[in-house]
């Protein structure tokens, strides 16, 4: 897959999945913008050198503010000249049930993961009908259509995610855009790691993402590169019939029934 000539944006990029992509796009040769809620700096720099190009540029933003989102496709149509790929990336995890879970912490999980992908598309694609189409990934999750204990605020992001990606494929297929989201299962990114140590008990961190992935069919947990490669391919004019799809890439995980036969 090139993506000469084809400029990219991918949010949440500075770690896991999203750091992941945009490596990979780059390293196809594609003009990539990094954005963060974090300074990229450091990344930025990383992936330039790795892709052999310095059309990679770093910009600070806060997905859920319209503002900051409108800034920051500015800031890469000035700098690339358009827009062709969107990478929906960003996203946080926070644990509660909806009697637990406060207001402030629900609007904070839906504000970036879901409201987050309306801004960034709503400011992408005017560029993208500019350049005659493009390409739209929104990362979800398995927990858009199976939910663990404890993860409304989450559960219920990724499932408007989904709802969110059929109604933009519709939407804008007239456009030349397509549109479609990856459900992972467990990846081990800097999120996963974060809620091991948070969850782990007595275990280790290593510990605790193993046995998380052994509850995978496949047995063990995902990378983010793998990942990667499902968005790119999903990017890329190989997919060219591939719109409205909502795909699992989860090691067997939702194949598998929860109540084991005896052996």
């Amino acid at each position: 897959m090139s993506f000469r000539g084809k400029v990219a944006v991918v949010t949440g990029g500075s770690k896991g999945i999203g750091l992941a992509a945009a490596r990979l796009l780059a390293g196809q040769g594609a003009s990539t913008a990094v954005v963060s809620f974090h300074d990229a700096g450091d990344v930025v720099r990383e992936i330039r050198g790795t892709a052999g190009h310095d059309q990679v540029i770093g910009i600070q933003a806060d997905v859920s503010d319209a503002a900051q989102v409108r800034q920051m496709v500015q800031q890469v149509t000035d700098a690339f000249g358009g827009v062709d790929i969107l990478v929906n990336s960003a996203g946080i995890q926070r644990y509660g049930n909806v009697v637990d879970t406060d207001e402030e912490l629900w609007d904070q999980v839906i504000d970036t993961n879901l409201k987050g992908m309306f801004l960034t598309s709503k400011y992408c694609i005017p560029a993208m009908r500019k350049r005659g189409g493009g390409a739209i990934v929104h990362v979800s999750s398995v927990q858009a259509y199976a939910a663990q204990k404890g993860v409304a605020a989450y559960s219920a992001s990724k499932g408007g995610i989904n709802a969110l990606m059929r109604a933009m494929a519709v939407d804008h297929a007239a456009d030349g855009i397509r549109v479609n989201a990856v459900c992972p299962a467990s990846v081990d990114t800097p999120m996963l790691r974060f809620a091991a140590d948070l969850l782990r008990g007595e275990m280790s961190q290593e510990s605790m993402v193993e046995t998380w992935g052994a509850m995978h069919p496949i047995g063990r947990v995902g990378t983010p590169e793998e990942i990667a490669h499902l968005i790119a391919y999903l990017c890329s004019d190989k997919a060219s019939f591939i719109t409205g799809a909502d795909i699992k890439i989860d090691g067997g995980l939702l194949s598998a029934i929860g109540v084991a036969l005896p052996e």
